[in-house]
């Protein structure tokens, strides 16, 4: 029993050691901390976050976790102790508190693909030196004759390419066309020129990447988008150089020559927020035109109300007028069914932020230095702010405190600068399809989110020309 009495201490010392350690911890962990696991060492949760589901759904781990924890819970993700945000009240709180309680904080391997002066990534006076230029040229072009011309033009091309179509891959054709789009309007590449295709390429690669797994080896998507960017960096470069040596000036009146003429930023300034309107007009304006297509083929009351408003607008007009800015003001209900896409589609799942405090909302604590992610998803399908929220329903846009409800262009300082633009162009574009062409979707075709969003099938679409063909004015 003598020899068993330095065992017995050992192991009551031990125990009361742990015990006041445990004690400890447990003052220094706030009792409200939101509920959550977090997952397996290293990886945290991370690949059940970023496991494809459909992107009009809140997918398997979104609605487990929110019925195990509740719409605001704790897990690892992206490396990182995070609070994941399903609530739309907390979300507008972390947009609207960006560099006062929050900062943007993304993934470092995104960095390599996005660039140091990405707009998704820079804060601070640097972000609003950059949003500001951009944000001053596209509120510039959006109403401009000319811009809404060349949309329109585009528009009617895309659609006498169509004619003797009776399938489209109408994804990647909507991707060439807003590509097309943005290079001419920016850089004053025309769609034709060889040029305008290897971006093209460039970018497909680049979006393959974008959101793969942060593996820098030989052939993986990770490398290859980080290879296209420097590609594309490396194109936008040489048309810097070629303007500055001709010493062109304003003779393209591009966007390039705007920010050349104003000499505010430097060349990797320039290149990097050239890249990001390039990547926000082109991809995700061309993602939110599929969805819209995709939604309206299952709503038949909703297209056939959006063709009734372009009709009587097409009624309005001579034959070969063009559409102007007025025209875009009358088209109501199609805005409608741009927001409604947002919010059913999902083109941005969620964002990256990180406390720069200690924080307390709703009886939830957010450590500082722990990461926060806002799931616009999740509030966009919560049956306690919207009716039926899984139909596509445009006319729910006519109660203006569903505008409150839903963030479909993000919010805060960081609120999508091109918002509007991309809705122009969205709406030029679906007056010449809805006055034009039928179609129908595959039954096994349908938006996942992984999370970027992306169509199993690559949205392939059975058409026909519509009976009255109308609208289609030839150039």
């Amino acid at each position: 029993m003598v020899d068993l009495f330095p065992f017995i201490l050992s192991a009551f010392l031990l125990g009361l050691g742990l015990h006041l350690l445990l004690q400890v911890f447990a003052k220094q962990k706030p009792a409200n901390l939101p509920h959550g696991s977090m997952g397996w060492p290293l990886c945290g949760e991370t690949l059940g976050f970023l496991k494809p589901h459909r992107s009009n759904s809140m997918g398997n781990f979104l609605q487990e976790h929110c019925s195990r924890y509740g719409r605001v819970f704790k897990s690892h993700l992206f490396g990182s102790p995070t609070v994941v945000s399903c609530d739309h009240e907390l979300n507008l709180f972390v947009l609207q508190n960006e560099e006062k309680l929050f900062q943007v904080s993304y993934p470092k391997a995104m960095h390599g693909i996005l660039g140091k002066f990405s707009l998704l990534i820079v804060s601070g006076d640097v972000h609003k030196k950059l949003r500001n230029i951009g944000a001053s040229f596209i509120s510039a072009s959006k109403s401009k004759s000319d811009f809404l011309n060349c949309v329109e033009k585009m528009s009617i091309s895309m659609m006498n390419s169509w004619k003797n179509c009776k399938e489209i891959s109408f994804y990647k054709e909507v991707k060439k066309f807003t590509l097309n789009l943005m290079v001419k309007h920016l850089l004053s590449i025309e769609p034709e020129e060889p040029l305008a295709l290897k971006i093209l390429e460039d970018f497909l690669t680049y979006m393959k990447g974008f959101v793969s797994l942060p593996v820098y080896l030989p052939g993986t998507p990770y490398a290859s988008a980080v290879k296209a960017r420097a590609r594309l960096s490396a194109t936008v470069r040489e048309i810097i150089k070629e303007r500055k040596k001709e010493e062109l000036g304003l003779a393209k009146g591009d966007f390039l020559d705007v920010i050349l003429s104003k000499g505010s930023l430097n060349d990797e300034e320039t290149v990097s927020i050239v890249l990001d309107i390039l990547l926000g007009g082109y991809e995700t304006t061309a993602t939110l035109m599929a969805l819209i297509v995709y939604f309206l083929a299952l709503a038949p009351n909703a297209l056939e109300n959006l063709k009734q408003e372009h009709n009587a607008i097409r009624k309005s007009k001579e034959d070969g007028e063009l559409l102007s800015w007025e025209d875009y003001q009358k088209m109501e209900f199609t805005c409608n069914v741009v927001y409604e896409a947002m919010r059913c589609g999902n083109v941005v799942k969620f964002v990256h932020r990180i406390a720069l405090q200690d924080i307390k909302f709703k009886g939830y604590f957010i450590p500082s230095g722990w990461k926060i992610l806002p799931v616009f998803t999740a509030a966009h399908f919560d049956p306690s702010i919207h009716e039926n929220p899984m139909e596509f329903n445009p006319w729910r846009w006519t109660d203006k405190a569903t505008s409150k409800k839903v963030m479909p262009f993000g919010g805060g300082p960081r609120l999508c600068p091109g918002a509007e633009l991309a809705k122009v162009v969205i709406a030029f574009f679906l007056h010449h399809l809805v006055l034009n062409y039928r179609w129908k979707t595959m039954a096994d075709d349908f938006p996942l989110a992984y999370p970027y969003v992306e169509f199993r099938r690559g949205l392939l679409l059975e058409i026909e020309p519509a009976e009255a063909m109308a609208g289609n004015t030839e150039t």
